[in-house]
């Protein structure tokens, strides 16, 4: 099996002001491949480091690929170095340098000068036109190592990847290798690990536990000739995970547990109906993120104030007076008065402390209760995130929490 490296280049990928997704979408495509992935790095515009980094690279993997730093200005210096290690010359390319034209001639504009430095492309080398973009992608090869340089924004690496570069790494492919995740909640990563400990040794497929906010995930990877050989030995593990785990798997191969709330309100036939205070209108937003969502859902009230809880949803001031805005009277009295408001099957009232710090009545930070009430009866959930500094995580973790409370409801493992 051959193995490949990623670098990224740019300094502001190392600030942070840019997301870097390019190296996941090349992972993963490399991986279906059956190439794998054995190092990614990041490294800022400065052509020694760069150059070592090229170096080291090509002394550990059979292919290298670069993403980012072929733009026309100085400090974009990926093209220049990646040819001066590989041993290529460079030369103008007319046809490319005519593409880049045309590109600001669609614009109306004229090309800069600076851009002329884009059509220079290696001297024997593969060129991949760039169909979105000005800067041209391409390949080197030379005594048994590849090395390919790509555009950094994903709307022009995507498509040059699997439109031109893919058809070339075909000869290195020598099978796949292919992932599943299985999402739980309700169970954290030790505790989840413990239930599948014995697993954690197996040598293809492998399973690996991480956690994500709230959440504990594994991954189950499988090595095989095939994609569909690689998928028929995660099928079997999947299964008993499955059995091991229980009511905690909320999904597998599903890109959260929003997704899964959306799938399962949709397949049932449900509508729901949000009543939100500590979380600020966070579940009714992850929602209504999921394509579909306004199939089943019916309304959203950030009930911030007392007020507006006493206005909007009808709650009983001796509720508050009794036991407090942040209670699971409150909760549930939410839970049901927004099912009716929202003429929805379910309705879900939350209400807490986010933090930083506590309450006029002293409740901390991280203790929220949420309700579900159904048709017929009402559940509520008392959560302690015990991480009364961190407002985000406590809000983002309580929408979690709640949503799956919904999940787990509607498979019928509640009331």
């Amino acid at each position: 099996m051959y193995n490949c490296e990623i670098i990224c280049v740019g300094t502001e990928l190392l600030l942070g002001d840019i997301l870097n997704t390019d190296a996941q979408f090349l992972s993963k495509e490399l991986a279906s491949m059956g190439i794998a992935v054995l190092h990614q790095s990041v490294v800022g515009d400065n052509k020694k480091r760069l150059k070592k980094e090229l170096e080291t690279a090509l002394s550990r993997s059979d292919i290298v690929i670069t993403s980012g730093g072929l733009g026309p200005t100085p400090d974009d210096i990926t093209r220049e170095v990646c040819c001066d290690v590989m041993g290529f010359e460079t030369e103008l390319n007319k046809p490319i340098l005519n593409n880049i034209k045309s590109y600001f001639e669609g614009k109306n504009k004229k090309m800069p000068e600076s851009n002329k430095k884009q059509a220079y492309v290696p001297i024997g080398g593969v060129v991949f036109e760039n169909t979105n973009g000005t800067a041209p992608g391409a390949a080197m090869e030379r005594d048994g190592k590849c090395m390919i340089i790509l555009p950094g924004p994903p709307n022009e690496l995507k498509p040059m990847f699997i439109n031109q570069v893919k058809p070339l790494l075909q000869k290195y492919s020598s099978g796949a290798i292919v992932s599943h995740t299985v999402r739980t909640m309700g169970i954290g990563e030790s505790a989840m690990a413990e239930l599948v400990g014995d697993l954690l040794d197996n040598e293809n497929p492998t399973v690996a536990p991480y956690a994500k906010n709230g959440e504990a995930l594994l991954r189950i990877t499988a090595k095989s000739d095939s994609e569909e050989n690689a998928n028929s030995l995660c099928v079997p593990m999947l299964s008993l995970i499955r059995q091991r785990l229980g009511n905690y798997v909320y999904g597998i191969d599903v890109d959260s547990i929003e997704q899964r709330v959306v799938e399962l309100l949709i397949e049932k036939e449900q509508t729901i109906a949000l009543a939100e205070s500590c979380t600020a209108g966070y579940i009714s937003k992850r929602i209504t993120d999921v394509p579909g969502s306004s199939k089943v859902f019916e309304c959203g009230i950030v009930s911030y104030s007392d007020k507006v809880k006493i206005k909007l949803l009808g709650i009983s001031p001796e509720t508050f007076m009794h036991h407090g805005v942040v209670s699971e009277q409150t909760a549930k009295e939410m839970a049901k008065n927004v099912r009716i408001v929202g003429n929805s099957n379910i309705g879900i009232g939350i209400t807490g402390v986010a933090g930083p710090g506590s309450d006029e009545n002293s409740n901390p930070a991280g203790i929220i209760y949420i309700a579900l009430a159904g048709e017929d009866s009402v559940y509520v959930e008392k959560l302690e995130t015990n991480k009364p500094h961190n407002r985000e995580y406590n809000r983002f973790v309580a929408s979690s929490v709640a949503l799956n409370i919904v999940r787990l409801y509607l498979e019928g493992c509640l009331l």
